[in-house]
């Protein structure tokens, strides 16, 4: 039962993660120029972005979870269990983020 709670935390925690990033990097745009002013401006963008803030800690307890499924079980089941993430990712990135895929 812990190892599929785990594995839930990694797969949603990844996912989530990925997602918010995503959608904080598109609110925030492209950098206009690549001069170092508007390269600054543009990481104070995208900084300053609170989907961007809420991703950080997803995709660190991600990485986490994994570390704990790599202690408990073989790295045999844990790597290509993880790799359900991509599947969610996919449907998160065509339901959430309305992209085409």
């Amino acid at each position: 039962m812990r190892v599929i709670l785990a594995l839930a935390v990694l797969i949603l925690g990844s996912t989530g993660g990925e997602i918010a990033i995503t959608h904080g990097m598109k609110a925030t745009g492209e950098p206009t120029r690549l001069r170092p002013m508007a390269l600054l401006q543009f990481l104070g963008r995208a900084v300053s972005n609170g989907w961007f803030w809420a991703g950080v800690p997803l995709m660190a307890l991600s990485f986490y979870s994994l570390l704990v499924l790599l202690s408990w079980e073989p790295i045999s089941f844990v790597i290509p269990a993880s790799a359900l993430s991509y599947v969610v990712g996919t449907l998160g990135a065509k339901y959430i983020l309305g992209e085409q895929i």
